[in-house]
């Protein structure tokens, strides 16, 4: 009895000793899935360490896939239904990129933007601190995009394209897709959160889902910019106005003018001007069209009078057309519609702004490869102002002089390197190489002024002497594309394309 006892204790003993180390003896004995179900199954409080690394590995997974999509996923948040059953057809195995490849595969940027418009959702923007910042000049802060954020841009491969303004001392906002809001907070009264509401309007009626799918018609990448958008917005006393490219018949586009009446919950948009002149995507004489090349720059000289300015969408030969309405700035009457040509010679203003002190306009012109301008266009004068586009530019047809598709080109639009020489008014400021030019403002003090840039990321303050020569240009870099820009009693308001985000920005 007392030898069964001995060998029961030791068999105890033994029993006990295996079980502080795992069984590890016994296992030794075991299979390699044999241990595997014991560590996992029998004795999981004694793989913790293990459990807790196959944790963060499952972790670092999805916090990779977050990270390198993050503002996607967050522009998912309303639509995680439809995305998570595409998630369940994507096979555990597939590298990250891929998983994020099928499921972008499946949408387009419109439908991001489209969703919200349908859903009346608010735009939601947080106070980013790690992206704002101080310089010598200016301080800088950054709201960025939080929940529901607008996809659908102008420009390749960044989230989104809008328009600002200011209303009753709240930011209008105007996305490319059509989707307006206003903030329902006082610009002077921001705090860490701003909320963008939306109005809603009929601009659908004008350019919608149907127009945002051509966008693509050479199999673009799900991520290039869109062609056919709003391109501009601006406010005059109670009348908005929104310039969109026009699909006047299948797949032929001109740059058109809307006008509505302000308000915070409805706004019926009609035509103010359009014109049955079109280019053709297919079918035009120089067989290029690009409506990236469109214009559509805003400004209300008084309450009779707006204007517009329209590119070319690379039908170059109809810029130096009187007849033609592309490539120049409109002067729209606000009462009976009818309409002027104030200046031509222009490829694609991206910027405008009136001076109302000195009765000129400063207007911003995408050049070619190379050649953005700043041109002076003077209000007082009878005769259309020519600016020599595609005669005279700074900068050159995309490939240059000797690549062999622009021989002919370069015989028809020649773009010499004077614009006086030809008969044109010259710019009173070119950059070479191209800064991506965009809106123009200006500042308080007489003759000061700030230009944005796309390319550059950057604003570019200077002096204008004798309505002539450009001074004292000053570059600061912002960090991102500069879409649009506005002038607020001391504070300039940027759109920045590349994150969907606004900036204020306090002069010092």
């Amino acid at each position: 009895m007392k030898i069964l006892n001995y060998l029961f204790l030791l068999f105890f003993i033994f029993l006990l000793l295996n079980y502080f180390y795992d069984f590890q003896i016994l296992r030794n004995f075991l299979g390699k899935d044999q241990q595997q179900l014991i560590s996992k199954y029998i004795f999981p409080q004694k793989n913790i360490d293990e459990l807790k690394k196959e944790i963060e590995t499952i972790q670092k997974e999805r916090n990779l896939f977050r990270g390198q999509k993050k503002l996607l996923e967050k522009a998912f948040n309303d639509m995680l239904e439809e995305v998570n059953d595409m998630r369940e057809e994507v096979h555990y195995l597939q590298a990250i990129e891929d998983k994020i490849e099928k499921l972008l595969s499946q949408l387009d940027p419109y439908e991001f933007d489209m969703h919200i418009k349908r859903n009346n959702s608010n735009l939601e923007y947080i106070f980013n601190s790690s992206h704002s910042f101080e310089s010598a000049i200016l301080d800088v802060d950054i709201y960025s995009p939080e929940k529901n954020i607008l996809m659908y841009g102008i420009a390749n491969q960044f989230p989104a394209s809008g328009y600002i303004d200011q209303y009753d001392n709240k930011i209008i906002f105007l996305s490319a897709s059509g989707v307006l809001t206003y903030s329902t907070t006082d610009m002077t009264k921001l705090n860490n959160n701003l909320t963008l509401k939306q109005i809603k309007t009929n601009i659908h009626d004008f350019i919608n889902e149907e127009q945002f799918q051509k966008s693509r018609l050479h199999d673009f990448d799900w991520l290039e910019g869109g062609w056919f958008s709003t391109k501009d917005l601006q406010i005059y006393e109670n009348d908005i106005y929104v310039s969109y490219t026009r699909e006047v018949k299948e797949d032929c586009w001109n740059t058109s003018l809307l006008q509505g009446k302000m308000d915070f919950e409805f706004i019926q948009f009609e035509i103010l001007f359009t014109s049955d002149e079109c280019v053709d995507v297919n079918n035009n004489i120089d067989n290029e069209f690009n409506a990236h090349q469109s214009g559509g720059r805003i400004v209300n000289l008084d309450k009779n009078t707006v204007l517009l300015s329209t590119g070319d969408f690379r039908s170059r030969h109809r810029v130096q057309n009187k007849n033609s309405i592309f490539g120049k700035i409109i002067k729209i009457s606000k009462n009976n519609k009818d309409y002027s040509i104030i200046s031509m010679g222009h490829r694609n203003p991206q910027g405008l702004f009136y001076d109302k002190a000195n009765n000129f306009l400063l207007e911003a012109e995408h050049g070619p490869e190379g050649g953005d301008e700043i041109n002076l266009i003077q209000l007082n004068l009878d005769t259309i102002q020519n600016y020599g586009w595609a005669i005279s530019s700074y900068g050159e047809h995309y490939g240059g002089k000797y690549a062999p598709r622009n021989k002919k080109k370069y015989v028809k639009y020649p773009l010499h390197k004077s614009h006086l020489d030809y008969g044109f008014i010259e710019p009173i400021k070119y950059f070479n190489p191209s800064i991506g030019i965009s809106q123009i403002v200006g500042l308080d003090k007489k003759n000061k002024y700030a230009v944005a840039s796309l390319k550059d990321n950057s604003i570019y303050f200077f002096d204008l002497q004798n309505e002539s020569n450009v001074e004292n240009l000053e570059r600061v870099n912002m960090g991102e594309r500069i879409r649009d820009m506005i002038k607020v009693d001391s504070v300039i308001v940027l759109f920045l394309e590349d994150s969907a985000s606004l900036a204020f920005v306090n002069l010092k």
